[in-house]
C-alpha cells in the first residue's frame, strides 16, 4: 500500500495543474469502480472545469440575494461540503446541474470562490437509469423539498411539465413526495384546465355529505369518440408540449405561404436540401439541437411518420419553408429519397440515444400504415 501511495505521489509530482486534476479524477474513478459503494453517486466526486457545467431550465428553487451572500460566506469559510449533482448532457456536450444550482452559481460568479477552487466545481453524476428528463426533474424537486425550499409558481409549472409527459397524479405524488391535495392546490395556482383533466383528482376530496341529491360529475363519456380521438395518447413514454412551445411552429412550419418564395420555389427548396447530404446533415443537427420541445413532442409519437417530420422540419429550419410544400419530396428520385430517409433515421437514433430511448428501424420510424398525416 505504501508503494502504491508513493507511486501516486510521484506520478502527480511536477504535473501541470490541469493534468494533475485529470489524473486525480482518473485515479478516483478507478477506485470508485472497484468500490463496494459504486452504486452511490457520492462515492466519486469529480472536479470539472466550471465552464463545462451548465444550469438546467426547470429548477423551481430560488434563493434571495442575502441567502446567496450567506452561501458564498459558507463556502469561503467551510469549503464545498456538498458536491453538485449532475448528469452528462451529451447533446450539449456539457455537464448539467440537477441539484446544487446555487452552489454552481457561487463557484462561477464569486471571483474569490472561483479563484479559491481554480475555476473548477465538485460534481457527482447520477445513475444512468435516472437520466431521462422526467427522472431528472423529479430528482431536482426531491432535493429541493428535502431542504424545505421550493418556489410555488415554478413548482406548478413543473407539475404541468410532468403531466404533459403522461405522468399520472399518483406517480407525481409518489416521486415528488407530495400528496394529491398539494398537487391540486398547485394546479389551482396555474389556472390551467389541462392540469385538472386527470380523474385521479376525484380522490382528493369527498363531497358525499355536502348535498343529498346530486348528479356526480365524471370524465366518463357514453358516446364512442374513438373516431376523433388523437392517436397514441396513452403511451407513457410520449411527451406533449402545447403548440406555443413548439419551435417549429414559431419558425413557420404551419404557415400557409413563404414570405418571399412562390409555391414552385418552395418545392424546389425541398429538393435542394433533401438531395444534398451536406445541407440535410447540417439542418438535422440544427433541428435536434435547437428545437428541443418540437423534437420531444413529435419524435416521441411513434404513431406518426417521424422520418417525414424530420425532413419537413429540416427544410423549415434551413429555408423557413412551410411543411405544406412537402410535395417537393416527389422531385427526388427513389434513390435520393432512400438516402434522405436513412440520414433522417441516423439523426432520429442520435436523438433517441441522447434521450435514453431505444434505437429504431426505418420501418418503425416511418410508421407505415399507422398514421397517415402528422396532425
Amino acid at each position: 500500500m505504501e508503494n502504491i501511495k508513493q507511486l501516486i505521489s510521484e506520478s502527480l509530482k511536477d504535473l501541470p495543474f490541469k493534468e494533475k486534476v485529470d489524473l486525480i479524477n482518473s485515479i478516483r474513478e478507478h477506485i470508485h469502480n472497484e468500490s463496494p459503494f459504486k452504486n452511490e453517486s457520492v462515492d466519486f466526486v469529480k472536479w470539472i472545469v466550471s465552464d463545462d457545467v451548465i444550469a438546467n431550465d426547470y429548477n423551481p428553487n430560488k434563493v434571495a440575494p442575502p441567502e446567496m451572500e450567506l452561501l458564498e460566506i459558507s463556502i469561503l469559510n467551510d469549503g464545498y461540503t456538498q458536491p453538485i449533482v449532475t448528469w452528462e448532457n451529451k447533446t450539449k456536450d456539457k455537464i448539467e446541474v440537477i441539484d446544487g444550482f446555487h452552489r454552481h452559481r457561487v463557484g462561477k460568479e464569486s471571483k474569490i470562490i472561483n479563484a479559491k477552487i481554480n475555476g473548477y466545481l465538485p460534481t457527482v453524476i447520477i445513475r444512468k437509469e435516472q437520466e431521462s428528463k422526467n427522472d431528472r426533474i423529479a430528482s431536482t424537486i426531491r432535493h429541493n423539498r428535502a431542504r424545505g425550499k421550493h418556489q410555488i409558481d415554478a413548482m406548478s409549472e413543473i407539475i404541468l411539465e410532468l403531466k404533459n409527459r403522461n405522468w399520472k397524479n399518483a406517480r407525481i405524488a409518489k416521486e415528488l413526495g407530495m400528496d394529491e391535495d398539494e398537487i391540486l392546490r398547485l394546479c389551482q395556482i396555474t389556472g390551467l384546465q389541462e392540469l385538472f383533466k386527470d380523474d385521479d383528482f376525484s380522490k382528493s376530496w369527498d363531497a358525499s355529505d355536502s348535498i343529498e341529491n346530486y348528479t356526480a360529475l365524471t370524465d366518463e363519456i357514453e358516446e364512442d369518440f374513438e373516431d376523433v380521438r388523437t392517436v397514441n395518447t396513452n403511451d407513457p413514454d410520449r411527451i406533449f408540449h402545447t403548440f406555443d412551445k413548439w419551435e417549429c411552429h414559431k419558425a413557420g412550419f404551419y404557415a400557409t405561404k413563404h414570405d418571399s418564395l412562390n409555391g414552385e420555389q418552395c418545392e424546389k427548396k425541398y429538393y435542394d436540401l433533401l438531395s444534398s447530404e451536406h445541407l440535410f446533415d447540417n439542418a438535422l443537427i440544427g433541428v435536434i439541437n435547437n428545437w428541443t420541445n418540437s423534437c420531444e413532442h413529435y419524435l416521441t409519437n411513434k404513431s406518426m411518420n417521424r422520418i417525414a417530420w424530420l425532413g419537413q422540419a429540416s427544410v423549415c429550419y434551413f429555408f423557413q419553408v412551410p411543411s405544406k410544400y412537402c410535395t417537393g419530396w416527389n422531385l427526388l428520385n427513389k434513390e435520393e429519397q432512400y438516402k434522405a430517409n436513412l440520414l433522417a433515421l441516423k439523426y432520429l437514433n442520435i436523438w433517441n440515444k441522447n434521450n435514453n430511448r431505444p434505437e429504431e428501424s426505418l420501418k418503425d420510424a416511418l410508421s407505415e400504415g399507422r398514421q397517415v398525416s402528422i396532425y
